[in-house]
């Protein structure tokens, strides 16, 4: 009788099931976590740097001003200071020649930024009609922005000599004396605030520029069809729509104001520029502390300078808000029609 016989390595083990490698759950569960991870540490990775560089140069130099604000350090020895609190703020508050500096930076301020941003107004309403080559007018009006300071102050310099300058050599063409303009105390601060307005006038009207281009067209029109000529549009339309542009344009100039110091030091040069005249008549607050900090060496007093300055600048900025938030709640009244 016929048998089967066993077939070939019927005895044999049955090979060993491969080791099962990570199961595709746990794959997506890696993805999904370095995938949150990415979403939400990517955003602080892109603005590191700025942080990065805003705590190296900005806010390290304004926290070790205030240490040095409260401490007497002198250009000589900077290894040694001398803790006095709040010494070097009342030395500078009981000085004269810092509520000199003061009150010259307010009128050199003032006399500089209302001419400067009335006449940037005008020249962005005429830039906002359409002219010929208007890409050239308002590179060319921006030209004064993209000069130095230095350049621009040791130009004016010579325009306002006392002797042989431009400006007396055209007064005495039609009969009149010449002006010493740097000695005295008014027309030394109209000076620096010729250089400040033409310097600055350019830059203020084409953020004008870029506010007026933003009205809707459809207010020009309907106030066109009443009637309204260009001046009362003007009036009307475009001042209304710019007041948000206008009062920024106003806290920018006033601090710029605050931070003069190339024009005022160029005006004379040497000694004199360096302490704003003969009489201080044109110091200002940053001249004030470039006098105490480099020509005297006194670091305490013009770090408290210093921080004078910024106090005057928040008070500016909260000035700002509050006539801001006046302006809107007046412009928008319960019961008024909008």
């Amino acid at each position: 009788m016929a048998t089967s016989a066993p077939t070939r390595d019927a005895d044999a083990k049955a090979p060993r099931a491969p080791k099962k490698e990570p199961t595709d759950e746990r794959r997506q569960w890696w993805r999904s976590r370095l995938w949150r991870f990415d979403d939400q540490a990517s955003p602080y990775a892109y603005i590191a740097p700025f942080f990065l560089v805003f705590g190296a140069f900005g806010l390290y130099p304004l926290l070790y001003t205030g240490w040095i604000a409260l401490h007497r350090v002198e250009m000589t020895g900077l290894d040694s200071a001398e803790w006095v609190g709040w010494d070097n703020f009342d030395t500078i508050l009981h000085d004269p020649e810092f509520w000199t500096s003061v009150s010259n930076t307010f009128l050199i301020g003032i006399i500089s930024t209302v001419p400067q941003l009335l006449m940037a107004l005008g020249i962005a309403h005429l830039l906002n009609y359409r002219l010929r080559a208007s890409t050239f007018w308002r590179t060319v009006i921006l030209t004064p922005y993209a000069t130095s300071v230095a350049s621009a102050a040791l130009v004016f310099a010579l325009v306002f000599r006392a002797d042989g300058g431009l400006l007396n050599w055209t007064l005495g063409l039609v009969g009149f004396d010449p002006v010493n303009w740097a000695n005295g105390h008014w027309t030394s601060k109209l000076a620096i605030s010729v250089i400040v307005i033409w310097r600055w006038t350019g830059y203020n009207a084409l953020i004008y520029l870029a506010a007026m281009q933003a009205v809707p067209a459809d207010l020009y029109e309907a106030a066109s069809l009443d009637g309204a000529s260009r001046w009362q549009q003007f009036r009307k339309v475009t001042i209304p729509s710019l007041r948000p542009t206008i009062l920024f344009t106003i806290v920018i100039s006033t601090i710029g104001s605050l931070q003069l110091f190339g024009e005022p030091l160029l005006l004379e040069g040497g000694a004199l520029g360096a302490t704003g005249g003969n009489e201080n008549q044109y110091e200002t607050l940053s001249i004030y502390l470039y006098n105490y900090g480099w020509n005297l060496g006194h670091l305490g007093p013009a770090a408290a300078v210093a921080w004078a300055m910024l106090a005057l600048l928040l008070l500016i900025a909260a000035a700002n808000w509050i006539v801001g938030r006046f302006a809107r709640t007046s412009a928008v009244r319960p019961g008024a029609p909008s």
